[in-house]
C-alpha cells in the first residue's frame, strides 16, 4: 500500500497522468476485497486474498507502468491464466455458499463445476470488452497488436463472391495517411502485416479457459469431498463465521 501511495507521487511529479489514474484505480481495488468482506459477510481465503492482491500489483503497477507487458514474454498470458482460475473460485464460492445455506435447493457438483467454469469465462469476455472499448475510443493498445505474416480475408475478393483471399509470407506492409497538415505519410511495418489485437484477444481467452477448467475440476472433486480436496477450498469465498 506504501509503495502504491510512493508510485502515485511519483507519477504525478514526473507528469505521468495515466500512470497516476492506474496508481488510483490500484488503491481503490485494493480496498475491495475488505469492503465485500465487511458489506456481506463474506470470508475471503488468505491464499486467494494475497494472490488477488499480487495479481492488482502484477497487472497494473508492474504490467502498465514498468512496462512488464513489453520486457517480459508471456507477463500478459500468465495474469490471463491466474485470472481464469480466481474467477472460477469466486463464481464456484458464490453459488456453494447458496448451495449450503439452503434447505431446498441442493446442486449436483458437475452444475456448481459448470456455474463456476462459465462465471470466469464471462468475466473474461467481459474485460475483452473493456479491452476494446478503451482502444477504440480513448486510443490506447490494451489488445496489444501482433505481427502476422499471413492473412485470409474475403474483403479483398474482387468479385465480391464471398471467396477467401489468401494472402501468405507477408514480407512488409506500407501504410499511407494524412497528417495534421494534410500532408501524405507512409509508415511501413517490417517482417508483417499488423493485426490489430485479435490475436491477444483470442490468447486470452484460450488462458482464461484453461483456467477455468483446471479450478472446475478442482471444485468438483471439493464438493465430493472437502476434506479430502481441501485444497480448492483456499481459493473459495465462505461465509463469515458468527463469533460467540
Amino acid at each position: 500500500m506504501f509503495y502504491l501511495l510512493f508510485c502515485l507521487i511519483l507519477q504525478i511529479i514526473r507528469g505521468e497522468y495515466n500512470n497516476a489514474f492506474l496508481c488510483i484505480l490500484s488503491l481503490i481495488l485494493f480496498t475491495i476485497p475488505f469492503f465485500i468482506q465487511r458489506r456481506f459477510k463474506i470470508e475471503l481465503p488468505n491464499l486467494l486474498e494475497t494472490i488477488i492482491f499480487f495479481f492488482i500489483f502484477s497487472a497494473e503497477i508492474l504490467g502498465e507502468i514498468n512496462n512488464f507487458y513489453g520486457l517480459i514474454p508471456y507477463w500478459d498470458t500468465m495474469l490471463h491464466t491466474i485470472n481464469g482460475f480466481l474467477a472460477a473460485g469466486i463464481g464456484f464460492g458464490l453459488v456453494d455458499l447458496l448451495n449450503e445455506n439452503s434447505n431446498k435447493i441442493k446442486l449436483s457438483p458437475v452444475f456448481l463445476a459448470l456455474v463456476s467454469f462459465c462465471f470466469s469465462m464471462t468475466i473474461g469476455v467481459v474485460w475483452e470488452f473493456f479491452e476494446y472499448g478503451s482502444d477504440r475510443f480513448l486510443n490506447l493498445d490494451m489488445q496489444k497488436d501482433t505481427i502476422v505474416n499471413k492473412i485470409a480475408t474475403v474483403e479483398l475478393d474482387p468479385n465480391k463472391s464471398n471467396k477467401v483471399v489468401v494472402i501468405d509470407d507477408i514480407q512488409y506492409t506500407e501504410i499511407y495517411s494524412k497528417d495534421e497538415n494534410n500532408n501524405l505519410t507512409s509508415t511501413v511495418i517490417s517482417n508483417g502485416y499488423l493485426d490489430i489485437g485479435i490475436d491477444d484477444t483470442m490468447d486470452d481467452l484460450f488462458v482464461n479457459f484453461i483456467g477455468a477448467f483446471c479450478f472446475s475440476i478442482l471444485g468438483y472433486f471439493y464438493v465430493i469431498n472437502r476434506h479430502k480436496y481441501h485444497f480448492a477450498g483456499n481459493f473459495i469465498p465462505k461465509k463469515q463465521k458468527k463469533q460467540v
